[in-house]
Parts: C-alpha cells; sequence; structure tokens
C-alpha cells in the first residue's frame, strides 16, 4: 500500500524537464520544479509538469524566496494527504567540472557549490529518495562545505547525507543503460533509512543493455536534402551554414574530420586581406562526420554547430536534426518543444516553418544538451514505483506473521511467499524466510540487511573479463543475490554458485528468485558443507555463520592453528580457492590472537576494503562485525559506519610487524603516542572464578578484600563504594589462582573493558576479580607517579580507542591487548609532571 495515494517529486535546476519527463511517465506528479532560465521552464509548462501553475518555480535556488515557495509547494500536498516528498531530484550547473568546458572561471568552485544547496534541500525536505547526476568527475570535484571549507563534493555528500540515507553512487555510461548516446555521469541514489533494509539504491539504478549502433537509433529517419524540414515532421530539420562550410565536410568520410581534408581550401580556415588562414585543430572531435555503426556520441548544448563535438551526420551534410538528438537522448515523441501540436508545425509552409524554427531552436538543443536521458529516470521511477507499491513489512510484522501463519513449517512458508510474491517486497519474504528458519540459531544463520550489503556492494571488484565464477558459501534466503545481479549484470556470463548446509532454505531460495535471474545468471543451488565444497572462483562473497570451532574439527588441517570459529574457516578457505573475497566477519578479526593466521593470510592476499560496521550490523544480534574485501593494492579503504569515518591507508602501516594486530584507524596523532612511550612491558592475568556468587559484601574479621573495577577511581586512585565492595574468606581464596597475588605489589591494576583506562601500583593484603586485569611488568619495573598519571590522561584515552579500533564488545585486557599498557618516556614529563 502506498503510502501517499500518487507518488511525487521535486526537481532541481530542471532545464526543461527532459529527464524529469520519465518519473511523469510513470506517474509521479511533480510538486515543484525549479529553473533558472524562464524559456526553458516554459517548455516544463508546456508538458504539464506540474498539476499546480504555483509548481513551477522560476528563479535561482540560493535565494530564501525561492526556497520558501518549494517548502510551500510540498505544505500544499501535506493538506492533500501526502505525509512527505517520495523522490527530490538534483541535476546542478556542471560547467565547473565538465571536461568539455575548456574556459573555467577562477570562481567555477562556488559555482559547484550549488551542489551544496541541492544537498542542503534533501537535508530539509527529507525526501524517500533522492537521485544526483552529473558529470563523471562530479564525487571528486572541490566545492565549498556548509562550513566555509573547501572539500570534494563526494565527501560533502557523505558527510550531510550518510546518516539518515544509504548511498550509491557509481560513473556509468548512459550508453549502456538506454540512454542511445555515449555520455559518461556520475549517478548518486540514495535511500531513506527507514527503508534501506528493505531496498538499496545500487538496486534502483537503471538496468544494463547492450549498447546500440548510431544507425539502430536514427537510421530509419529520411535524409535531407540542404535547409530542408521533413514533411511529416517539423523536428526532423537542421540550421544550414554559409555555403563555403558546408564545403569542408563534403568530401570526408565516416570518422574523418575536415582539418583531414588535402585541399587547405576545404579545410576549416578564414579569409584574410585575400589570404587563407587555416583554424588550429585544437579538439579531434569538431568537423567530424560521424559512424553508422558506432555508438552515438555526446551531445553537448552547441550540437547546432559544425565546429562543436560530434555534430556531422554519417551520411548528409549537416549537423543531426533534434528529431535525432531527441532519439539520441532517448526522448520520447510527445514531449513537446512548442505550444503546437507536430500536425501543426507540419502543416506551415516553409518560411513559416524557417521562422518558427529560428526562434526555438537553440533553446531546445541547448536543453537537449544539458539533460539525462529521459529513459534513465524513466527506469529509476518505475523501480521506485514497484518497489513503493509492495508492502514492507516492520520487524514485529515477520514475527506476528510467523506466528499467525504457523510458517515454522517449510511448506507452509513455501505457500505463503509464493502467494505473497506480488504484494510484499523481496526483502521482507527473505527476512520472513531467515527468521522462520528454526534451524536459524543452530546454524548460526541471521538475516543480512540491504544496507549492509549495498555498502558492501561499494567495495567488490570489477572484471574485465567475459566470464566469471561467483560463490555464495552461505546462501541464507539470498540476501546478497539482488546486489550481485545488479553489481555484476554487465557481464556476459555469470556462474553463481549457491551454498548452503540447509537444504530449506535452498528451497525457498529458488520459489524467491526462480522468476527474476537476469538472463546473463546461471544459478547453482548446492546442498552442501561449504567446508567440504571443492572449486575455484572469482569471488566468493557472503555473510558465514559465526558458530564456535571445536578444537577437534575436522577442519583444522585446513586452517591456521589457532583459528576458534566456523567464520574465520570460511574465510581461510576462500582466500585459498578465490581470486578475490568479500565476507562479513566478527570485528574481533582485527585484534585476537584467533585470528593471526587469518589476518597473516589476509596481509599476503591483499585487503582493499574494510568496512567497520560496528554493531549495526544485525538486528537484535550483539555483535560487532566487519566486511573485509580482498584486492592487491598499495592503500587500504577503511570506513567506519557508526563513527563515519573514511580512510585511505597505507597497506604497511595497517599490516605494521611492530604493533600486535591491526590497527586500521592509525592517524599522525596515534602515531605521536606511539613515539613517547614504551609497549610491550607487561604481561596480564585475569582471575575469572572469583565472581558476586562465591564473594560477598559483608566485611568479617577474616575477610579479603576483593577489589573490583569501580573501586579504581578515574584518577587511579583505590575508593570504597557501599553496597558494591566485595570480599572472600580467607580461607576459601587459596582454592582461586588470584591468590597468589594477595601479598604482591610489583604489579599494577587496571579496570577491564573500559576505554577509560587508569593505571594504579597493587598493595598487598587484597586480590581483585575478573573486571581488574593484573599487570607483571615483563622485567623489574618501578612506573613513576607521572607515567601512572599519563594512563588516564586524555591524551592516551584517545590513543587507547584507536588502538583498540573503537570497538565495543571486545574490550577484554588480555595478552594481546595489555601491549598498549605502556609507560611514558622520562624526556617527555617535565617537572610539574605535564606531559
Amino acid at each position: 500500500m502506498l503510502p501517499n495515494k500518487i507518488l511525487t517529486y521535486i526537481s532541481l535546476f530542471s532545464s526543461a524537464g527532459v529527464g524529469c519527463y520519465g518519473f511523469k511517465e510513470a506517474g509521479f506528479e511533480c510538486i515543484a520544479t525549479n529553473e533558472i532560465i524562464e524559456r526553458r521552464l516554459k517548455i516544463q509548462m508546456i508538458n504539464n509538469k506540474c498539476k499546480f501553475q504555483s509548481g513551477y518555480i522560476l528563479g535561482d535556488i540560493r535565494e530564501k524566496d525561492i526556497k520558501k515557495q518549494i517548502k510551500n509547494q510540498i505544505e500544499v500536498y501535506k493538506k492533500l494527504g501526502n505525509d512527505k516528498v517520495d523522490v527530490l531530484i538534483a541535476t546542478p550547473p556542471c560547467q565547473g567540472m565538465s571536461v568539455a568546458n575548456h574556459k573555467k572561471q577562477p570562481n567555477e568552485i562556488d559555482r559547484n557549490s550549488l551542489a551544496v544547496e541541492s544537498v542542503n534541500m534533501i537535508v530539509d525536505v527529507k525526501p524517500r529518495f533522492f537521485i544526483i547526476e552529473n558529470v563523471s568527475s562530479f564525487y571528486k570535484t572541490g566545492c565549498i562545505a556548509q562550513n566555509g571549507k573547501v572539500t570534494q563534493i563526494g565527501d560533502m555528500i557523505e558527510a550531510n547525507l550518510a546518516e539518515n540515507y544509504c548511498i550509491y553512487n557509481e560513473i556509468i555510461n548512459f550508453k549502456n543503460y538506454g540512454g542511445n548516446s555515449s555520455r559518461t555521469r556520475t549517478l548518486v541514489i540514495g535511500v531513506c533509512k527507514e527503508l534501506a533494509n528493505f531496498i538499496s539504491p545500487l538496486e534502483l539504478f537503471p538496468d544494463f543493455t547492450k549498447q546500440k549502433s548510431l544507425k539502430q537509433v536514427i537510421g530509419h529517419l529520411r535524409n535531407l536534402q540542404w535547409g530542408e524540414f521533413d514533411k511529416n515532421d517539423f523536428f526532423h530539420s537542421f540550421r544550414t551554414y554559409p555555403v563555403h562550410m558546408r564545403e569542408w565536410i563534403k568530401d570526408i568520410a565516416q570518422g574523418q574530420n575536415a582539418f583531414e581534408n588535402k585541399d587547405e581550401r576545404k579545410r576549416p580556415h578564414q579569409t584574410i586581406n585575400g589570404k587563407i588562414v587555416l583554424n588550429k585543430a585544437k579538439n579531434g572531435d569538431k568537423y567530424t562526420r560521424q559512424k553508422w555503426e558506432s555508438v552515438a556520441p555526446c551531445v553537448h548544448t552547441r550540437n547546432d554547430q559544425l565546429a562543436s563535438q560530434n555534430t556531422i551526420h554519417p551520411v548528409d551534410d549537416r549537423v543531426f536534426s533534434i528529431r535525432e538528438l531527441m532519439l539520441m537522448m532517448s526522448i520520447p515523441d510527445n514531449f513537446k518543444w512548442i505550444d503546437a501540436s507536430l500536425e501543426q508545425l507540419n502543416s506551415l509552409n516553409d518560411d513559416e516553418k524557417i521562422k518558427t524554427s529560428k526562434k526555438y531552436e537553440i533553446n531546445i538543443r541547448q536543453s537537449i544538451g544539458e539533460a539525462v536521458p529521459t529513459a534513465i529516470f524513466r527506469q529509476i521511477a518505475y523501480k521506485i514505483l514497484n518497489f513503493m507499491r509492495k508492502q514492507k513489512l516492520k520487524q514485529n510484522e515477520i514475527t506476528n506473521i510467523i506466528a499467525k501463519h504457523g510458517l515454522i513449517n517449510n511448506n507452509k512458508l513455501k505457500e505463503y511467499i509464493i502467494s505473497n510474491k506480488d504484494n510484499i517486497d523481496a526483502a521482507s519474504l527473505s527476512a520472513i524466510a531467515e527468521m522462520s528458519n528454526a534451524k536459524r540459531e543452530s546454524h548460526s544463520a541471521y538475516f543480512t540487511n540491504r544496507f549492509i550489503v549495498n555498502e558492501i556492494a561499494k567495495t567488490l571488484p570489477t572484471f574485465n573479463k567475459n566470464s566469471i565464477t561467483i560463490i555464495e558459501p552461505s546462501a541464507g534466503c539470498g540476501n546478497f543475490l539482488p546486489i550481485i545481479f545488479k553489481k555484476y549484470e554487465s557481464v556476459d556470463h555469470v556462474n553463481l554458485k549457491l551454498i548452503d548446509i540447509d537444504g530449506d532454505s535452498l528451497e525457498i531460495l529458488k520459489i524467491l528468485y526462480y522468476d527474476i535471474v537476469p538472463t546473463n545468471f546461471n544459478l547453482e543451488f548446492i546442498n552442501t558443507d561449504f567446508m567440504e565444497y571443492e572449486a575455484k572462483a572469482d569471488l566468493i562473497i557472503g555473510n558465514p555463520p559465526f558458530s564456535k570451532l571445536s578444537k577437534n574439527s575436522k577442519y583444522r588441517v585446513q586452517l591456521s592453528d589457532e583459528i576458534s570459529s566456523l567464520a574465520g574457516a570460511f574465510l581461510e578457505k576462500s582466500l585459498k580457492i578465490s581470486d578475490y573475497v568479500s565476507m562479513i566477519m566478527p570485528k574481533n578479526l582485527l585484534n585476537t590472537k584467533d585470528y593471526r593466521g587469518t589476518r597473516e593470510l589476509l596481509a599476503k592476499k591483499g585487503v582493499s576494503n574494510i568496512l567497520d560496521f560496528g554493531e549495526f550490523g544485525f538486528n537484535g544480534v550483539l555483535i560487532e562485525t566487519i566486511n573485509i574485501t580482498t584486492g592487491k593494492q598499495n592503500e587500504i579503504n577503511v570506513k567506519s559506519l557508526p563513527l563515519r569515518i573514511n580512510l585511505k591507508q597505507k597497506k604497511n602501516y595497517i599490516f605494521d610487524k611492530d604493533l600486535p594486530y591491526w590497527v586500521i584507524y592509525r592517524n599522525f596523532f596515534f602515531d605521536t603516542i606511539l613515539s613517547k612511550m614504551d609497549f610491550g612491558i607487561f604481561d596480564v592475568f585475569r582471575d575469572r572464578q572469583l565472581t558476586n556468587s562465591n564473594t560477598s559484601t559483608n566485611k568479617t574479621k577474616q575477610a579479603i578484600r576483593v577489589l573490583k573495577s569501580r573501586n579504581i577511581a578515574d584518577d587511579g586512585k583505590i575508593i570504597q563504594i557501599d553496597g558494591y565492595d566485595s570480599y572472600v574468606e580467607k580461607n576459601k581464596l587459596d582454592k582461586f589462582a588470584a591468590s597468589k597475588f594477595l601479598n604482591r605489589d610489583d604489579v599494577y591494576l587496571t579496570p577491564n573493558m573500559t576505554y577509560n583506562p587508569r593505571l594504579v601500583k597493587k598493595e598487598s593484603g587484597y586480590v581483585v576479580n575478573g573486571s581488574v586485569a593484573i599487570l607483571i611488568p615483563k622485567i623489574s619495573k618501578n612506573l613513576s607517579s607521572k607515567q601512572l598519571k599519563y594512563i588516564s590522561s586524555s591524551d592516551f584515552r584517545e590513543f587507547y580507542k584507536i588502538a583498540r579500533n573503537y570497538q565495543t564488545r571486545t574490550l577484554n585486557v588480555d595478552s594481546v591487548s595489555c601491549f598498549w599498557f605502556g609507560a611514558l618516556k622520562e624526556e617527555y614529563c617535565d617537572e610539574r609532571g605535564s606531559f
């Protein structure tokens, strides 16, 4: 059921509305359209883009009044029952970024900041979806951000929108997506977080299709004589030129340009004082005759000129007609440029046609040259429409459905999915299937949401070959499939092997996807244990089970000695049999000794991306996860979703063998502290035997105090806390390992599981429980009061967060992490104890 009776959109920098016409065709209603050039806005009016006249907003988006008019239109639709804007489209001017603009002005970076206005509007309006389109260099182009600083547009978009939107950006050539002409652009799509678990922005991208030749696109149109109007189509016409210019192109073959004429009188020139002065051939695409069998060229704004880029017809001595340009930009025939029907225009006499053409032609041609091909936005519009028509289920609704229909029974589950495929979105059905699985916990299988998968899709490799093999080693109910289909839709043949130990899951998977598998994919459903399956792959991608691996597991012969989880086993096997691996893993892969051998294998294989999901990975599962993608490159892309951190790290910086494990957020500040301290000076002991069950808050004469974490104050002093302090009877202490430290005063104490570390020297006469780690100097060493104080300083605590990779669930001080409790070098302490 649609939240709004009619889906709506807002269009910014809309020009003549060519791209947005695709949304009109899909049945969307335009709330407001903003354009700064009146003659182009009038074309939108001719096409009845908006229901209300007040929806046509002429002016600069930077002006307060223009923004107010847009907001007023939103309020109009709210009164009509629409809860919010469905889609906001922004195509800000690209002159400052386009490689076609050879005369950029010094203030272009300010003009590029119109992209900032687009982002500000998205933040303000909060649409369900947003679309931004621009030139290929868009994301890396500079702009003046909201804070007044110069930054890259892509970074500005992520900084302002990533908190509330799932975003996907890609540079694509529209010729491969139904655009009919070569047009390489950056396309950015965002989905609000409330929908991001059900549909990823990548799934909304237009579908890959084989490019068409110029002849396939316009070859059916009749040839035109010099200055001719097609009597059946007013728009199949062109602007004439001085006759001598026609001579320049008259004899050139397809693919040649006029500068290649042997006779200099036929080369582009000027005649000055009776002498021929040849024009300079600055660009090879000027005065160039196009080829029938090539893809239509990129359409630019000055497509009326012979001297512009790739404008000459393959056979006729002319530039492309307006109708030909419309076909090259996938603009439908019923799009109107003039407030008159085609029949009326065709009925004009020749003089009237010339007069009318002269009045409108340049505006039409320029509007076409700066447009988004209609087919591109039309596809996105229909994808959004189809998604919004299907019911999206919340977590509690899924639980209720499972209980109501008894979907634990596999046959009932199949019946429910088959009968609801047309009404419920695929992600919801996948979630129902995953959560209905009675073996879910025993197999450690959990639903991987679209938001997470979308982020992973950004890191996947591209392949420059016609055929690839992909393995999903723990397929479940196919949450990775839509992304895999979309990411590799341009590969001629993809053999996708879907492996799962649970045959019921594979049966459900067949039902979910049997009728929507792309034609370039061949799916194999393999009911087996991935660890026992032998095959080679170009890519292995998935979310393996996180269950523990027993010490006597039969898989251990294949693995590093210390590996303790099935996820680690899946990863290590994948590294051996696939060129690329992209896998969701527990975050402790980065730092625990269990994964030491795995990290060595990864470093050898090469890592391209590390995505840190923190606790965002799985609803209701309190575990930190990351995704790690392999690839041979010098820099590793590190991204934290919870902290919104994006870094490019040198691989040797992360794989530094002088550190105990990978520190992925390492930076200059971290290295500064690292250089000021001596590390690796302690061993560690923690007694997990002493607990609340065998200690008491009652202090007797024979009781020994048991220190707990809160007894170590923030300044490192030992304090008493009423109702919290614990004791153990002296005659019972000997059976606990902590007893050996009762009378020791040569060790140090620090609370476990905290980002507020502090260090205190232990005194004789008490013990500690497992909430306090005992640090044992490797060599006899007394830390000064200054050194102890430094451990609780703000500098060290910030350093410690980075050292622990900002983890939230695995902060135990163990034999590996105790490395970070070091001693500040004496030369960094002054006489007053400052640092």
